[in-house]
């Protein structure tokens, strides 16, 4: 177990960083932030010079790799972090120095057991990407196959376990202050990320998310997923197949090549749609660098560490809140929060669906190059505190992702109406998910599932109250206390004896004293 004074050096050293780089200002100007967590900031700071302009990005580069992932989670979170952190911290990218050639060829030949020139035949020194995890090198299998080697950094593992440990520690005190604090709730937050990063330190998890992905997608159209070498893959080191293709954000490129960029970006936010919403399963970290255009303009998808899942029952939900935001259906909107129960009961429906409309009429049947959907997650935000709604943390990497996609979108056709694209694919999944005839099919599925459970309901009452047999019941059998039991009740009752022999011989003395008896 971690010693409380160890957090409180690590927390005191990242907040000479973030002091740095001017982070901690925010921190101290914000009128919700705690007493307690507003004095540790001016102690980390003491004796640093501070710029005029915050960059939290840089400050969170700086502190390290786990960091690095705990800003881009707070990229999504203006509520917790402020609009302009959150808008700075967006443009953090996931890069460090590449691990040297030999300590990577070590890692993987421990890996597996075995020299690395049993599984393959080269293996290019210079990696094609180093992030804060993991870093990728271009290798040929033995069989002659191009692929992409995957590694996680030596010793990333216990890295990232000692800083989240510094991180639920301090989430746990901030939430105890109250307040804000609890509303937001950080405890959950930095539980999900917890989940999240574990997930991308065990690269046989990401290659099954990789392949579930490509089953999700199967058959729809110039989308692929790289397929996996599983006999070369295991917790440390994933092997995929090779992608050759434009980097999607290499816009000058991409017209040079001949591609339709409206229609990329028509596709990029479908293939989103129909992850999310129809599957329920989406890739959570489609930056620029994770997507690439293949010469007949297939979108394809690399690095499959952060996933998100939505329930059916939540994806209903949002399907309905995006096109009622889409059709300015308000009411409907602030309807499903409540029944959500992401607003309490004592609000008025009719206040939050007003609420709304201030946030959603201003965007409507604008091109996102004037209005976005990261402005309306800000505004959505901004009235969550007048209508007490807590923090959804299953919903914060859908959030991300949509700001994401969005960008992305943007940048090949900055005059993209995302609500346009979205409405149409929207509107045929809640009519055929929400429709008369989904319900119907539901409401079968639902009571042919009750019925076949019956037989097996009986069977365990059965089993619980089961029939008389030959013998008559046995008659009901005194208690009897067994000896070691009396002595136990005899050890545990001298004291209260004792007890009770001196309060009456002081309520005796008392009642002498003052003349009460003889």
């Amino acid at each position: 177990m971690t010693k409380p004074a160890t957090h409180i050096f690590r927390l005191l050293k990242w907040g000479r960083t973030l002091a740095r780089h001017g982070a901690l200002r925010g921190i101290e100007n914000d009128p919700n932030t705690p007493g307690p967590v507003k004095r540790l900031a001016r102690v980390a700071r003491f004796g640093t010079f501070q710029p005029r302009q915050p960059d939290y990005a840089g400050a969170f580069r700086a502190i390290g790799p786990a960091a690095i992932k705990l800003g881009q989670s707070l990229a999504t979170r203006p509520d917790l972090v402020g609009e302009d952190a959150a808008h700075n911290l967006l443009a953090l990218q996931d890069s460090l120095p590449p691990v040297p050639y030999p300590q990577i060829e070590q890692a993987i030949s421990a890996s597996f057991g075995q020299p690395v020139d049993m599984l393959f035949a080269q293996i290019d020194p210079v990696p094609v990407g180093a992030a804060s995890i993991a870093q990728v090198h271009r290798a040929v299998t033995t069989d002659g196959r191009q692929v992409a080697i995957k590694v996680l950094r030596p010793g990333i593992r216990e890295r990232f376990a000692r800083d989240i440990q510094t991180y639920e520690w301090a989430a746990a005190h901030l939430e105890a202050l109250g307040g804000e604090a609890t509303r937001l709730r950080p405890r959950l937050t930095i539980a999900n990320f917890k989940r999240w990063t574990n997930r991308e330190l065990d690269l046989r998890r990401e290659a099954a998310s990789a392949s579930e992905l490509a089953e999700t997608m199967h058959g729809v159209e110039r989308y692929c997923i790289p397929s996996v070498d599983w006999d070369r893959t295991n917790g440390r080191v994933m092997t995929v197949e090779w992608i050759d293709g434009i980097k999607i954000s290499d816009r000058e490129a991409l017209i040079a090549a001949g591609h339709d960029l409206p229609d990329l970006a028509r596709r990029l936010v479908l293939a989103f749609l129909r992850q999310a919403i129809s599957a329920g399963f989406f890739h959570a970290d489609m930056h620029q660098g994770n997507l690439f255009v293949q010469a007949d303009g297939t979108i394809v998808a690399i690095d499959f560490g952060i996933m998100g899942r939505i329930d059916r029952r939540a994806r209903q939900w949002l399907a309905e809140i995006l096109y009622g935001l889409t059709t300015g259906n308000y009411r409907r909107v602030a309807e499903i929060h409540f029944e959500a129960q992401y607003v309490p009961s004592y609000h008025s429906v009719d206040e939050f669906a007003t609420a709304l409309r201030a946030v959603g009429e201003p965007m409507r049947g604008k091109p996102v190059s004037e209005l976005s959907v990261g402005q309306m997650l800000d505004g959505l935000f901004a009235i969550t505190r007048d209508f007490d709604m807590q923090t959804q943390p299953h919903l914060l990497l859908l959030q991300k992702t949509m700001v994401m996609v969005e960008g992305i979108a943007t940048q090949l056709d900055p005059e993209i109406n995302m609500w346009d694209v979205s409405a149409p694919f929207v509107r045929n999944w809640i009519r055929d998910e929400l429709g008369p005839e989904a319900a119907l099919a539901d409401r079968i599925r639902e009571d042919t599932a009750t019925l076949l459970r019956i037989p097996d309901l009986v069977r365990r009452i059965e089993d619980r109250y089961p029939a008389r047999g030959g013998a008559p019941e046995p008659p009901p059998l005194p208690p009897i206390e067994l000896m070691w039991q009396r002595r136990e009740r005899k050890r545990r009752g001298w004291p209260g004896y004792l007890l009770a022999a001196l309060i009456g011989g002081g309520a005796t003395w008392g009642a002498m004293a003052l003349g009460w008896i003889g």
